[in-house]
């Protein structure tokens, strides 16, 4: 069973029996509860909803189920066609629609594509919210709308042009300083739609020596889509053999931004943010947030260099944007190359990352491998204990919390311990019986042996349970 139902959305494989994958039935289901949904939240009968998808090879028959449907609840559709997460997060509200939906599975393999909600202002929608969401689809009581009242559909053209507009005005983007930097950039998208995105913002910062990697929007992902070091081997030599400045690798709906620097290695992905967030606090002084799962880094460098304040929130972009706003930070995100830059929008853009950060390069004058050198140096080791179900991994936590008591001990997801010169977080799995075990340290061989540690304890701790 691939089909997994959350807060955030509805995702899964495409094909085979509904209530187990994500089949025509289960979309038609889904979609007519968010439809249903919004007009609820906003005591409207007659509503905009604005889409946008990336190129998986199911996106158009998912897009026609989507559109479909919705005019069937008598919403108007707005849709962006082939785009990004953070475009149509952005074109929501350029476009005034009382909310949207995402067609991608991120970083998911080919066979898998989903549904990500989006509120009026552009941002995933609330837990609270999704919740009703789930609500709304489990009942599966919906009336459609009778002829006369279908909705309409309206094509966005411009949705990707508005947004790179956008980026390119923000006051800290020195296009002119990127023009005359003159730079090699190579770049791999992996078969979605960063292929023609990336293009049209490298071109619009006036970088004219560019090498695409799989640079066509066919949706068959020439390698697994995650961004991590493993997987992007081919652009690290592409880089390499070009004499590259940088390379940059986004993942299938083109929110997480990786870098490569000029020596063909991984810049790791855990560093985008703070690379940019350096950038920007240098400009900007202001506050800093990212997930607990996220390097130790970002709060170096906000609260060594810049004396300003940091904060962690629980994993997930909504508790991240959360947690901006309540700290009024002027840069946060994720350490999977999530950058979240409220000058531009909430939500994480690997457009905004990328101008951010050729403008870091640009003035700095730096090789990218000695700018990487000059931020404090973390690795994570991230491991995962299957358990059977049966077991209560919330007393395992709470065993390991008290357990660790006498150091610094974050509660709020799952359980991180603080260490005075590392990290270990555990965090269960809301979709099956998996505890995540991430640790940081100086060197892998340190955080390594945490991990393994920690894992020891729980290990124990279910033996005496039992």
């Amino acid at each position: 069973m691939s089909l997994i139902k959350s807060i955030s959305g509805f995702r899964g494989e495409i094909g085979g029996k509904s209530g187990n994958n994500l089949t025509p039935v289960d979309l038609v289901g889904f979609v007519s509860a968010f439809a249903q949904f919004i007009k609820e939240k906003t005591g409207k009968e007659h509503i905009s909803i604005l889409i946008g998808r990336d190129a998986r090879i199911s996106g158009e028959m998912v897009t026609h189920l989507v559109t479909g449907t919705l005019m069937a609840m008598g919403v108007d559709v707005l849709d962006t066609g082939l785009s990004t997460t953070p475009t149509t997060e952005v074109a929501v509200v350029d476009n005034k629609a009382d909310g949207g939906i995402i067609l991608t599975a991120s970083h998911n393999p080919v066979q898998w594509n989903a549904l990500k909600f989006l509120a009026a202002n552009g941002e995933f929608i609330s837990k609270k919210d999704g919740e009703r969401v789930l609500e709304l689809a489990a009942e599966n009581d919906f009336t459609f709308a009778e002829v006369k009242n279908l909705g309409k559909y309206t094509k966005i053209e411009d949705a990707v042009k508005k947004h790179i507009d956008k980026v390119l005005a923000l006051p800290l983007v020195d296009v002119e300083a990127i023009k005359k930097a003159d730079f090699r950039i190579a770049y791999d998208s992996v078969n979605s739609t960063g292929g023609f995105v990336l293009r049209m913002l490298l071109e619009a910062l006036g970088v004219k020596n560019i090498f695409a990697l799989n640079e066509e929007p066919t949706g068959l992902f020439a390698h697994n889509p995650e961004p991590l070091p493993e997987n992007i081997k081919d652009i690290c030599d592409l880089v390499e053999k070009e004499h590259c400045h940088v390379g940059f690798v986004v993942d299938p709906d083109v929110d997480r931004l990786a870098l490569v620097t000029e020596t063909g290695k991984p810049f790791v992905e855990e560093y985008t943010l703070v690379a940019v967030a350096d950038y920007v606090l240098s400009c900007t002084p202001g506050n800093t947030v990212s997930n607990l799962s996220s390097s130790r880094a970002l709060r170096d460098i906000t609260e060594k260099k810049y004396n300003m304040q940091y904060s962690a929130s629980a994993v997930g972009e909504v508790n991240v944007i959360e947690k901006m706003k309540e700290t009024n930070a002027v840069i946060g995100g994720e350490g999977n190359g999530g950058v979240i830059y409220p000058e531009c929008h909430y939500g994480r853009d690997a457009l905004v990352g990328i101008a951010l950060f050729l403008t870091l390069l640009a003035k700095k004058g730096m090789k990218c491998s000695d700018l990487r050198d000059t931020y404090p140096n973390y690795v994570i080791a991230k491991k995962k204990m299957e358990l059977t179900p049966e077991i209560n991994m919330d007393m395992i936590l709470s065993s390991i919390a008290e357990k660790y008591k006498n150091y610094d001990v974050v509660t709020i997801d799952g359980v991180k311990i603080n260490f005075e010169n590392e990290w270990v977080h555990l965090r269960k799995s809301n979709t099956e019986p998996i505890l995540r075990v991430y640790a940081e340290s100086n060197t892998m061989t340190t955080a390594e042996h945490l991990a393994n540690v920690i894992i020891e304890d729980i290990t124990t701790i279910i033996r005496e349970n039992l």
